[in-house]
C-alpha cells in the first residue's frame, strides 16, 4: 500500500512539474534568442501566472570576465521599480492614519533648515510627490549632480539631504499639481516623510510592512557596494557619470555606492521576486486593507498621450492591444529592469539585464521589444 501511495505521489508530482518545466523552457528560449540578437551580457526573466505560479529563466553571464553564469536567483539593482515599494508604504501609512495623501509636505518636513528653499515648498502635497506633479526638478539629470557623482567613484554616497540640495533654490518646473514631470527628488522626499512619521529608516518601514509579510526575501536594500551575489553591471565607457565600463571590482563589489539612489529606488532584487511583488500588488493582495483605488488613481503624463497615466508609484497604460498594463521600469547605470502586469489576463512579467548600453541613450529597442515578446509568451501560456 505504501509503495502504491508513493507511486501515486510521484506521478502527481511529475504531472505538476512537467508543464512548469515546459513553460520554463519556452521562457528560456525567448530570453536566449534576445541574448543572441542583442548581445547583452546576461538577463533574467520571470512570469507570474494567474494562480501565482512563477516561471523563471536566465541567460548569459553575471560576470563576463569571471565566466559566472547568470541564474534566476542572481540579483541586480532594481532601480526605480523601488518607487512602487515606497509608494505602497505611503499608502499603508495612510491606512494606519499616520499621514494622508492630502497632507502638505510642510506638515512633515517643514522644520528642516533647507525646506523653504525647495521649489513650491509651501504648496506640495504627499499626493503630488507620489504622482510626480510637484513641479520639482529631477536631480538625477542635473549636470551638477552628474559631475559630483563622477567624483564619488570609490567614495561615500550622497544622503537624502545632499540630494535635495541639488534642487533647492531652483525655480519650479510648474505650479504644484498643474502638470507632470518625473522627479526622483520627490521620492527622496517621500523617504524622509516615511522616516518622520514612523521613526524608522525608510528601508525598514518597507520591510516591516511589505517585504517581510509578503516573503520577498530576495529583495534587499541597495545601501552599500558589497551586495552578495549581485550581477556585475556594464556601461558605455562614455557614460556621463564617469564610471568604468565594468562597474564592479574583481570580487564583484560595486565601484560606487548605490545608496546614492535613496528612496528614488533603493533595492536589489531578482526577476522572480519582482514578479511576485507585481502579482500581489496589482492583484490587490499586497496589503490587508483595500488600496487599489488609491494605487491606480492616475494622472495624465502628457496631453498628447491620454492613455498613459501615473498612479502612486505605478505607470498605467490604459489602452494597449493587450488591455490595461500596470508597472514600472528601472534604470540605474549598468542595470535595467522592467515590471509589467497585464490586468485583463492576470499575468505579471519581469526581467532584468546587467547592462544599460544602448538603453540609457535610447539607441536600442531591447526593452520594448523584450517586454512585448514576454507579454505574448505569457498570454500564450494560459490559452
Amino acid at each position: 500500500m505504501r509503495r502504491w501511495l508513493l507511486l501515486v505521489c510521484s506521478v502527481a508530482l511529475a504531472c505538476l512539474t512537467a508543464p512548469v518545466t515546459a513553460q520554463e523552457d519556452r521562457l528560456a528560449a525567448v530570453l536566449g534568442d534576445f541574448h543572441a540578437r542583442y548581445g547583452f551580457p546576461g538577463a533574467t526573466a520571470a512570469i507570474a501566472l494567474p494562480d501565482g505560479t512563477v516561471v523563471t529563466a536566465a541567460t548569459g553571464l553575471a560576470d563576463v570576465e569571471a565566466g559566472r553564469a547568470m541564474t534566476p536567483e542572481t540579483p541586480m539593482l532594481a532601480a526605480s521599480i523601488g518607487k512602487s515599494f515606497v509608494a505602497a508604504t505611503v499608502l499603508a501609512l495612510e491606512t494606519e492614519a499616520r499621514l494622508s495623501r492630502d497632507d502638505l509636505l510642510s506638515a512633515h518636513l517643514g522644520d528642516r533648515p533647507w525646506f523653504d528653499a525647495l521649489p513650491n515648498a509651501e504648496d506640495i502635497t504627499i499626493n503630488h510627490l507620489l504622482h510626480h506633479t510637484s513641479g520639482l526638478p529631477d536631480h538625477v539629470h542635473l549636470p551638477e549632480f552628474q559631475a559630483e557623482w563622477a567624483g564619488l567613484v570609490g567614495g561615500p554616497a550622497f544622503d537624502a539631504q545632499d540630494l535635495t540640495g541639488f534642487v533647492t533654490g531652483r525655480e519650479p518646473l510648474f505650479e504644484a499639481g498643474q502638470a507632470w514631470a518625473y522627479s526622483d527628488t520627490g521620492y527622496v522626499l517621500l523617504g524622509l516623510v516615511i522616516e518622520e512619521v514612523t521613526g524608522q529608516g525608510w528601508h525598514e518601514a518597507v520591510r516591516t510592512r511589505l517585504l517581510g509579510p509578503l516573503e520577498l526575501g530576495s529583495t534587499v536594500p541597495s545601501d552599500r557596494p558589497d551586495l552578495p551575489g549581485l550581477a556585475v553591471g556594464y556601461v558605455d565607457p562614455d557614460n556621463p557619470f564617469g564610471l568604468p565600463a565594468r562597474t564592479a571590482d574583481a570580487e564583484g563589489e560595486l565601484l560606487w555606492n548605490p545608496a546614492v539612489e535613496s528612496a528614488g529606488g533603493g533595492f536589489a532584487s531578482t526577476s522572480a521576486d519582482l514578479v511576485r511583488w507585481g502579482h500581489l500588488l496589482f492583484g490587490g493582495d499586497a496589503m490587508e486593507a483595500p488600496y487599489l483605488d488609491r494605487l491606480l488613481d492616475g494622472v495624465p503624463v502628457d496631453p498628447d498621450a491620454p492613455g498613459i497615466l501615473y498612479g502612486a508609484g505605478v505607470a498605467i497604460y490604459s489602452d494597449t492591444p493587450r488591455g490595461p498594463v500596470y508597472g514600472h521600469g528601472g534604470w540605474i547605470p549598468a542595470y535595467v529592469s522592467s515590471l509589467r502586469h497585464y490586468a485583463d489576463h492576470g499575468l505579471t512579467v519581469a526581467f532584468q539585464v546587467n547592462t544599460d548600453v544602448g538603453i540609457a541613450d535610447d539607441t536600442s529597442d531591447l526593452v520594448p521589444a523584450l517586454e512585448a515578446a514576454l507579454a505574448d509568451l505569457a498570454i500564450s501560456l494560459i490559452r
